[in-house]
């Protein structure tokens, strides 16, 4: 079993090499002027924070010039993984508030809860997290409910599955109607696509 990541990081953290031009991707970092890891991964943590039109097809990023959680941290795993390098691609399920995610406070209030389950997924390299879709002023995730190694390919089907679950569980403990709290959480993210700050 991996250990668990013990706690969040900045992108120095994470491994520098150069891009090999005979790789896929680093051929199309290349096409952006990204030279190196730390180059392609500030570059895809500044890009605006948006859904892709295809959710779990990681390669949009560039193409769409956005991404979530899970398109942006996947491309980046699948980067290091092409270059052979232990970067891994963590789901983490926390419970979604207004402290740890602005945003979302206004949505959560209007039905009277405080969070929500939301599945988030981040980078981790010799057991630091690293996540490059959250904005600096926002109090990084520290308490995660669930965590686990998943491939890049897992941020489809897999993600949801596993998310959808969780959620269910929860909502049952809490006499919650789970369609309802899911149909509350997308609302959450509606609000935080707008606001293009997570």
């Amino acid at each position: 079993m991996m250990p668990e990541p013990e706690r969040q990081a900045s992108l120095e953290t994470l491994p520098n090499f150069d891009l090999d031009p005979g790789g896929i991707m680093g051929a199309q970092f290349l096409l952006y002027g990204k030279r190196d890891y730390h180059a392609a991964a500030r570059y895809v943590w500044r890009l605006p924070y948006g859904r892709n039109y295809e959710r779990s097809n990681y390669g949009l990023v560039l193409v769409e010039g956005r991404g979530t959680c899970s398109t942006k941290h996947a491309l980046l795993a699948a980067l290091a993984r092409e270059h052979d390098r232990p970067v891994e691609l963590r789901l983490g399920i926390y419970e979604m508030n207004e402290n740890n995610t602005p945003g979302v406070g206004p949505v959560l209030r209007r039905y009277g809860l405080d969070s929500v389950p939301e599945a988030h997924c981040y980078l981790a390299y010799k057991g630091v997290r690293v996540d490059l879709t959250r904005a600096e002023p926002t109090q990084p995730i520290e308490d995660f409910l669930h965590e686990e190694s998943i491939e890049p390919e897992g941020i489809g089907a897999y993600k949801v599955d596993t998310h959808r679950a969780f959620m269910r569980e929860w909502a049952l403990k809490r006499s919650l109607d789970f369609e309802q709290v899911w149909w509350i959480r997308e609302e959450c993210i509606v609000a935080l696509s707008e606001r293009d700050n997570i």
